[in-house]
């Protein structure tokens, strides 16, 4: 169904990282999700160490607060019990779009998500030299880019938004020690962002980093890793909320527009008529810059 006003919202979080322990721990920022966005991205680790148990666990929370779409990539953590397609079965079945190589299209917004992998950033970057098992690593990091390239080309929406769990620019993991920064993401994700005209890049698993970054051509990149967020953000709950216009772009971030002012949120666009200064909720409807 068409959206009703030229603005879809998106709201995107990270590293969750449910155990058997988070049964209705994240409900309130879930259902506060659905009465806020149109689409909710999640960006990886969203298990704690890849159990069944503790997906439908959050399978479960999920059903019963959020009611908008959600899509989605795993994480490194998903992986850790070597059960990530079970992981995808038990997502799936709670209406939970896992992209890997994927897309999800609504709204005239594309979504492509791969998990992505690590390997550094520009020059520091692992090149495919020496041993096999080091060039089977950075096979892996290229694998990934060419999954998220292809997934890219095959969007025929006005507007792509890329998921990732693993960064595709340094400057979104300031903050870490300086160690581990070639574990936390890798430049090569940056090559097919740079070949489309991707709006926005949307990961994760940079716990210490930094909110904010941009691609080497001004693409804008945000962690939205829960622990990223719950310390730019202390006086917010723990998602960041986005504007798509998706006639006319604005000049901040070429058509997405991060909503910062707690004020603006509500209901979510879509259920906003057009023309209209209040949302459905009574609070304010932002328009565009």
């Amino acid at each position: 169904m068409a959206a009703s006003t030229n603005v879809v919202r998106l709201a995107a979080v990270s590293d969750i990282h449910y155990n058997k322990n988070s049964q209705g721990t994240l409900q309130p920022l879930f259902a506060q999700i659905t009465e806020s966005a149109d689409v909710l991205l999640l960006c990886g680790d969203l298990t704690d160490y890849g159990q069944p148990e503790e997906a439908r666990i959050l399978a479960r929370d999920l059903t019963a607060s959020v009611k908008i779409p959600i899509v989605g990539v795993l994480g490194n953590h998903d992986f850790e019990s070597g059960q990530e397609q079970e992981l995808i079965r038990i997502m799936a079945d709670a209406g939970v779009r896992i992209l890997d190589g994927d897309t999800y299209e609504t709204h005239d917004v594309g979504f492509a998500g791969v998990r992505g992998f690590c390997g550094g950033f520009g020059r520091g970057a692992l090149g495919a030299w020496g041993e096999s098992v080091i060039k089977a690593f950075v096979h892996e990091a290229i694998q990934e880019a060419l999954k998220l390239e292809t997934a890219l080309a095959r969007l025929r929406t006005k507007h792509l938004i890329a998921l990732l769990h693993y960064s595709p620019v340094r400057e979104t993991v300031e903050g870490e020690s300086l160690e581990i920064f070639p574990f936390l993401g890798s430049s090569r994700l940056e090559e097919p962002l740079s070949r489309f005209d991707v709006l926005a890049v949307f990961h994760g698993h940079a716990h210490k980093g930094s909110p904010e970054g941009r691609t080497a051509k001004g693409i804008p990149v945000f962690n939205v890793a829960l622990p990223v967020l719950q310390k730019a953000y202390p006086d917010r709950p723990t998602f960041r909320l986005f504007e798509v216009h998706t006639e006319t772009p604005t000049a901040e971030a070429g058509g997405i527009t991060p909503i910062n002012d707690r004020r603006q949120w509500g209901r979510r666009a879509t259920d906003r008529q057009p023309g209209s200064d209040r949302t459905a909720a009574g609070g304010e409807n932002p328009s565009p810059s």
